[in-house]
């Protein structure tokens, strides 16, 4: 497969209104698709936005006409009722015309205790996604649906309005065990670290569905960025929005709070986030740290330009460019 390269519509980070604009101009420039976060809080309070990324995709939908765009993840578990979620997939790839991929992952805390309900483990947590992945495969035939399982309940339910495209599922794993549970449920995987071994683990599970039509999955990535034209001031920036990103996500699924965040990355140096996420304006150092999702055999790239500072500088200046050069690097 070729590989391909996205842009992050980070909804922690910019308004509803910019984000809008942000994917539009990403078309324009030539990325292959869009990803969008879905919270109900920023991590941090600096990034000091958290709109409703489902009106959002609504939106781009209509803005955009080339472009693929996906749910970089949504949880459909508590904040969300998987009900709810087949039928927001089923009407967001009627307005993209097929270009929709639903990526599902198991939550945070930070997103979902908002509704009032205790935070389970996270094998309960695993537990339910996959059986929310049940309920949405069984709306999304367009039957009468009832359900009544360990999580969820689903009573005389069917959507109205199905896209001609199927809605293909991507979840997000980290390890052999999830890859194990998801992968026969889902056609394609999400990761967020260039683990070559997950790749290879997902693609030797038999009896994945594979909607999009056979072969191997396709194995989407994500990977932060901060282009600026001064490097220091780009680690500054990159330390103030995305210090939350050095716990890791055994610790940032669990936190609830973005004052929780603060208190946990209270030591984390500029320097240390720059170690981490390529700062300034080198694109050749950007493309050496992409390089490690393809060289473990990731089809799909999403680059999260970091903060709304310089957002619409690296669309206008550097996106071009760095998408030249990725192409040119990549398999």
């Amino acid at each position: 497969m070729t590989t391909r390269f996205g842009y992050t519509l980070m909804t922690e980070q910019s308004g509803p209104r910019d984000l809008v604009s942000y994917a539009q101009h990403a078309e324009r420039v030539g990325f292959d698709f869009e990803v969008s976060s879905d919270h109900y809080s920023p991590w941090l309070t600096e990034q000091g936005h958290a709109p409703y990324a489902w009106t959002v995709l609504g939106a781009v939908a209509q803005a955009t006409q080339r472009v693929d765009l996906m749910t970089y993840v949504t949880c459909p578990t508590m904040r969300y009722h998987p009900a709810v979620v087949a039928q927001k997939a089923a009407t967001l790839q009627i307005l993209a015309e097929g270009r929709f991929t639903l990526g599902l992952g198991s939550g945070e805390s930070l997103n979902e205790h908002v509704v009032g309900q205790s935070w389970p483990g996270v094998a309960r947590r695993q537990s339910m996604l996959a059986e929310a992945i049940e309920v949405i495969r069984a709306l999304h035939t367009g039957d009468l649906v009832d359900h009544d399982g360990e999580h969820f309940r689903v009573e005389s339910a069917r959507l109205w309005d199905l896209p001609d495209e199927p809605v293909e599922l991507a979840v997000a794993v980290s390890g052999e065990r999830s890859i194990e549970r998801f992968a026969p449920l889902a056609d394609h995987l999400v990761a967020v670290e260039p683990d070559a071994s997950l790749v290879t683990t997902w693609n030797a599970v038999d009896g994945a569905p594979r909607i999009g039509g056979g072969g191997p999955a396709r194995a989407v990535g994500q990977i932060p960025i901060c282009w600026g034209p001064d490097a220091d001031e780009a680690a500054a920036l990159a330390h103030e929005q995305f210090r939350w990103f050095a716990g890791g996500w055994a610790v940032n699924a669990d936190l609830p709070t973005p004052a929780g965040f603060a208190g946990a990355t209270q030591f984390v140096t500029p320097d240390d986030v720059a170690g981490s996420i390529p700062c300034g304006p080198d694109l050749d150092a950007v493309v050496e740290s992409v390089s490690a999702f393809w060289e473990a055999g990731f089809t799909d790239v999403a680059l999260v330009q970091v903060g709304d500072r310089w957002q619409q500088r690296f669309l206008d200046e550097a996106a071009g460019p760095l998408l030249d050069r990725l192409r040119a690097a990549a398999p």
